[in-house]
């Protein structure tokens, strides 16, 4: 990852289309996340703010990101302040991860008033703050920093605003010919790099030094430099699963690479499927730990009915033994703790030991036996019973905590009405009951423009397979592998929809990170559903497989077509 002092001030200059533009709506989605809707040029824009700690950004984004049908307080500020306002300008500070979004808007009596929403991009101290322009003072931040955690400064409604302590490095813009002949004069590490010029991190130091190796050093720096806050090329790259992003191409490192039009294109491609995921991660983290507890309860569930089982297979034995005291009844007597008899009913004949209970009679002895014989043929069959129960139960949960890697929040939320539906969890109060909605696959067009469909969640499996799509329609699903339906909207599917359509199946599934995933196809008619069989089971006939390796790039590609 790369969003350092480089990459601020290009995102800057990218920002810059929305200077004029109104804003006409905020949102803020999560404690982490504010939403500006921008209305300049034209155009409608989506301004994301983060201040995630592993994910903090701002760029504009074409992604949909659920709201709460509650905005919190410092959405309903922000909407007090500034909905309806004009940005005048977006500005950077030298090349530290700070930009700063000037507003003209207007108070309660219609009077112009100038506030700053600055955004503080600085890993797990990350912060979105508003400020009065014309006092300089705090009305409120995305993260309170009171002067107990922080001496230097406090981010509390009423404070000044003070920007983070300057790190006293060398403006690469600034530098002259001479100060950087003179530090690139003796072979340079990329921490001396990073030390010693503004905004770089060690991976745009790495890119600079990598360059440096075959050019000449003014003309290296100055179009290094040129080509970043240009950003002539963004550049989305994989090396070993993980992702590396630039303004300009990547030279130092080989990988799968991907062009973008522009930084925020390449923000969304870099950030949405993690952010989504850590969103989904706030919002059903309980409901994660709820799946697992009850995996690990039926995992050990179903270890004690192993051990039951290999008890209740001891029935022959108890048969035997009953048996075999009724033809030798004459010879032992109450009192005896055992007897020793031939078995009848071996090959060899050989003899047999039989513990006794010497308090009982012969009869009772074997009658006890045979008691026993009953109970454990009895026993065998409910513990058999349950053992399919449980290994059902195991396949269900595995199949809902797969759903859970890949789901959107109100895949989530119907994930948990399925649980209540099913009497795992306590169903909501009426009060708080909310109308139940169709389920909604997600979509997406195939290359050759057929629509497919992906439940995302047991709901949308039954939803899509049985309500929405047609006899005649392709299904298709990971082969014996918990994961997603998937339909082909269409009675003949070309080979390259066909191959499309299996990649997401095996994306949208517990295979995701493995390689020649098999997925098995067929018509709708031949799907079924058993009898009193969970949400989501089905079962299928008359299927053909194919083998696809999971790709995202692909999957975000069909999902654009839509």
């Amino acid at each position: 990852m790369a969003f350092d002092g480089l990459f601020t001030v290009a995102m800057t200059n990218e920002l810059k289309s929305l200077e004029s533009g109104r804003i006409s709506k905020v949102h803020q989605p999560n404690a982490l996340e504010v939403v500006v809707h921008v209305r300049a040029k034209g155009k409608n824009e989506k301004l994301l703010f983060s201040i995630h700690p592993s994910y903090a950004r701002v760029h504009l984004t074409k992604e949909t990101i659920e709201n709460p049908q509650e905005p919190p307080m410092f959405c309903m500020l922000l909407r007090k302040h500034i909905e309806g306002g004009f940005i005048t300008a977006i500005q950077h500070d030298g090349f530290e991860r700070i930009i700063s979004f000037l507003i003209e808007s207007r108070n309660e009596i219609g009077d112009k008033v100038y506030r700053k929403l600055i955004i503080e991009i600085m890993g797990r101290h990350s912060n979105l703050i508003l400020v009065d322009e014309e006092t300089n003072k705090i009305i409120d931040g995305l993260k309170h920093l009171p002067p107990s955690m922080n001496s230097y400064r406090t981010i509390l409604p009423g404070f000044d605003y003070v920007l983070p302590p300057a790190q006293q490095k060398v403006n690469p813009n600034e530098a002259t010919n001479d100060e950087i002949l003179e530090f690139f004069s003796i072979e340079k590490t990329v921490k001396e790099v990073v030390a010693h010029f503004a905004g770089f991190s060690p991976f745009h130091a790495s890119e600079l030094l990598n360059r440096m190796k075959d050019g000449e050093v003014i003309e290296t720096f100055r179009t290094f430099m040129q080509e970043i806050i240009s950003s002539t090329n963004p550049t989305y790259l994989e090396v070993d699963g993980k992702p590396y992003f630039s303004p300009t191409n990547i030279t130092h490192l080989k990988g799968k690479v991907t062009n973008y039009d522009n930084l925020s294109s390449l923000l969304d491609r870099v950030f949405y499927a993690r952010a989504e995921r850590e969103r989904v991660k706030q919002q059903a983290g309980d409901l994660e730990r709820f799946l697992q507890n009850e995996m690990n309860k039926l995992q050990l569930k179903l270890k004690k009915l192993h051990k039951d089982l290999e008890r209740a297979n001891k029935l022959d034995q108890f048969q035997l033994y009953g048996e075999l005291l009724m033809a030798n009844i004459n010879q032992f007597e109450k009192g005896m703790k055992e007897v020793t008899v031939t078995n009848y009913y071996s090959e060899d004949g050989e003899q047999i030991t039989i513990p006794l209970d010497e308090r009982k009679t012969p009869v009772e002895n074997a009658q006890q036996y045979y008691t026993k014989y009953n109970k454990a043929k009895n026993a065998l069959i409910m513990v058999q019973e349950q053992i399919e129960k449980t290994e059902e139960e195991i396949k269900y949960f595995e199949m809902l905590i797969s759903q859970i890697t890949h789901a959107s929040p109100t895949d989530i939320e119907e994930i948990r009405e399925e649980l209540a539906d099913e009497g795992y969890l306590r169903k909501r109060n009426k009060k708080q009951k909310q109308k139940q909605s169709k389920p909604t696959p997600e979509k997406f067009i195939s290359s050759t423009g057929i629509p497919i469909s992906v439940g995302k969640n047991n709901k949308q499996n039954d939803y899509l397979t049985f309500k929405l799509a047609k006899k005649t329609d392709t299904w298709l699903h990971t082969k014996d592998i918990p994961g997603s339906h998937v339909v082909i909207h269409s009675e003949d599917p070309d080979e390259q929809t066909l191959q499309e359509a299996a990649i997401l199946s095996a994306y949208f599934s517990k295979a995701r990170e493995s390689s020649s995933v098999p997925v098995d196809y067929t018509k709708i008619r031949h799907v079924k559903k058993p009898n009193g069989a969970k949400p989501g089971f089905v079962i299928y006939f008359e299927q053909k497989t194919v083998y696809v390796t999971p790709d995202e790039e692909i999957v975000l590609k069909l999902k654009k077509n839509k």
